[in-house]
């Protein structure tokens, strides 16, 4: 049976690291239907018509525009495009919001103003809220006549969420809830008319309200002076005895954390989608000027030096669209699965994003991790340039460092990345006992280094399950010698959970490859080949790394040799000329004059 004809299963969130899938099973951006395209030049020209020709008055935070400008998405439909019909919205599903929010991270301060909107801003009341809720605040957020915020984060509560001090106390009369307390960080708070805001009922229950702008006791501090997305409004909130009506309260009591969790599932994916829609545009930029600028009497675009920045630009963006739109899609298909079974819209919505939360998180930490990447780059390749205003990646440069900081630290979802997948394999819900026993019988026999197998791309996904097996033998080894005392081993968490990441992101690059080989022929496709290998080929140094800097801190002696060995075994790959590939890469957005990936 080809892999055409092989019947679509789908996976489990986390499943990838024990499973192989199937080529046909993912979805791709070179999958888009008629109307994706249509989303797609949509937002594209909005972007490109309302947002850039007025950055600069958004950075200076002119009076009035950024809300304005919120408006004007909302009329085409770009700020409800998730939101269900009966509330005002289009009803599309992930991957629309996906392409929206990619375009949209060309937009600067006016994307990070959009998805805290559309996100953090508006889905607590669209998931957590009762009806009533819904059809009073959601048709208004999404029609630009009310913006949202989201106020969680205190001054001595940031990861540590759950440790926030603002206090909720019931009124006498039991009409209402007083706050006392301070947010801080708080996104769109300086115009925002709706406030999701967190606190704790009697010290203990910690739980969400809606708070309206004009409450008695509810005030804003000023504007804060921040290193980048300047044009993004962000204040702290005062609550001094701060009346909220008791149908405020969002959610059930003391379940506000289920609230605050399950909203940064999706918004970390769609984060990554920001990040690397922010990333291509820098990666433009950086090709342009690498044509137009000359220096020794030629474009320093033919320079070896330049042209491995701009290919590895290349390689890590398509590389990551791989991974994105595979897991959206996804998280797609469990919602309907999950509607089928007769859940409500909310609940098989949060059911998906839950189930891929895994994915999520890893996705927000290497989209926010390339954007820096190619933003710090670009600005060497403008080289003196590039340190000035004049030049946009300048700007770039400065917005992109709080990616790695919001919806979670990179450091926090490492550590909530290897956490969740081992939970889930304690729960049953993942059965990672069974595919451990193999690799450690594998560890113990006689390798086989030979490779029969000649059908396409066969090298490449023993690669892949090399390094799934990796992985397997690092966390097992892990888990077994330091039982309960591995939470406080972060350095090995983040060890395994930067294997993990090169493992999805490789074998997603693998899949969109065997795709459209199979779809469009060899020659087609060899410059996204290229991509693949090049970065197969740098995960497996990594991975090997990472995972010999994990085995080192725990284990020693024979076990330790006999594991080096086997993490040898499992990461080694044929030599790649990755320079010769590179150059390719290169020369093909050279000859387009733009990022063409």
């Amino acid at each position: 049976m080809s892999a055409a004809t092989l019947p679509h299963t789908a996976l489990k969130g986390g499943e990838w690291l024990i499973k192989e899938t199937n080529s046909q099973d993912i979805y791709i951006p070179e999958d888009f239907s008629e109307e994706y395209v249509m989303i797609n030049d949509m937002s594209r020209q909005f972007i490109d018509t309302e947002v850039i020709p007025v950055i600069d008055r958004i950075e200076k935070m002119e009076p009035g525009l950024m809300h304005s400008t919120l408006a004007k998405a909302a009329e085409l439909g770009l700020v409800g495009a998730s939101v269900p019909e009966q509330y005002g919205g289009l009803g599309k599903d992930l991957i629309t919001s996906t392409i929206i929010n990619e375009n949209f991270g060309k937009g600067y301060s006016f994307c990070v103003a959009f998805t805290a909107h559309t996100g953090i801003g508006t889905m607590p009341i669209l998931y957590f809220g009762n009806e009533a809720q819904r059809n009073k605040y959601i048709p208004k957020l999404i029609s630009g006549e009310w913006t949202g915020a989201y106020g969680l984060t205190e001054p001595n509560s940031g990861s540590d969420a759950l440790g926030a001090k603002t206090t909720a106390t019931l009124s006498s009369d039991g009409k209402h809830y007083i706050l006392n307390g301070q947010k801080c960080w708080i996104t769109n708070g300086g115009f925002a008319d709706i406030y999701t805001v967190f606190a704790k009922i009697d010290g203990d229950k910690f739980t969400a309200f809606i708070v309206e702008r004009d409450t008695e006791g509810f005030t804003r501090g000023p504007e804060e002076h921040k290193m980048g997305i300047k044009g993004s409004s962000t204040v702290q909130l005062y609550f001094q005895d701060c009346k909220v009506p008791v149908e405020n309260v969002l959610g059930e009591i003391g379940r506000g954390h289920i609230i605050a969790f399950n909203t940064l599932n999706t918004g970390r994916y769609k984060l990554c989608a920001a990040t690397l829609g922010g990333a291509k545009a820098a990666a433009a930029q950086s090709v342009k000027y690498a044509i137009t600028r000359e220096q020794f009497k030629t474009p320093i675009a033919n320079f070896g030096a330049i042209k491995h920045k701009l290919a590895q630009m290349a390689v890590l963006l398509w590389v990551g669209d791989a991974g994105m739109y595979r897991t959206g899609k996804m998280i797609d298909e469990k919602e309907e699965e999950l509607k089928a079974q007769g859940l409500s819209f909310e609940k098989a919505y949060l059911g998906a994003a839950e189930e891929y939360a895994i994915e999520c998180a890893l996705l927000k930490i290497y989209g926010s991790e390339v954007l820096d990447y190619v933003v710090d780059e670009g600005v060497q390749i403008h080289g003196g340039n590039g340190f000035s205003d004049e030049y946009e990646i300048s700007r770039a440069y400065r917005d992109s460092r709080i990616n790695r900081i919001y919806e979670g630290t990179n450091e926090i979802n490492r550590l909530l990345t290897v956490d969740m997948m081992l939970k889930r394999a304690m729960k049953g819900t993942l059965n990672l006992m069974g595919p451990a026993m193999a690799v450690s019988k594998e560890l113990m026999s006689i390798p086989d280094f030979g490779n029969d197998d000649d059908t396409p791309f066969a090298k490449e996904k023993k690669y892949i399950a090399n390094f799934k097996k990796a992985i397997i033998m690092v966390a097992g080894a892990a888990v077994q010698k330091l039982m309960m005392n591995l939470d406080k081993e972060q350095e090995i968490l983040m060890n395994i959970a930067d294997m993990s990441i090169d493992t999805y992101l490789a074998e997603s690059a693998l899949l969109r490859v065997i795709k459209l080989t199979e779809r469009n022929g060899e020659a087609a496709t060899a410059l996204q080949t290229d991509i693949m290998h090049t970065f197969l080929y740098d995960a497996a140094d990594r991975i090997n790394k990472n995972g010999k800097d994990a085995l080192n801190a725990f284990a020693d002696g024979d076990e330790l040799r006999m594991m080096h060995i086997g993490l040898k075994r499992f990461t080694k790959v044929d030599a790649f000329n990755s320079k010769a590939a590179r150059r390719r890469i290169a020369d093909k957005m050279i000859a387009e004059g733009d990022f063409c990936f």
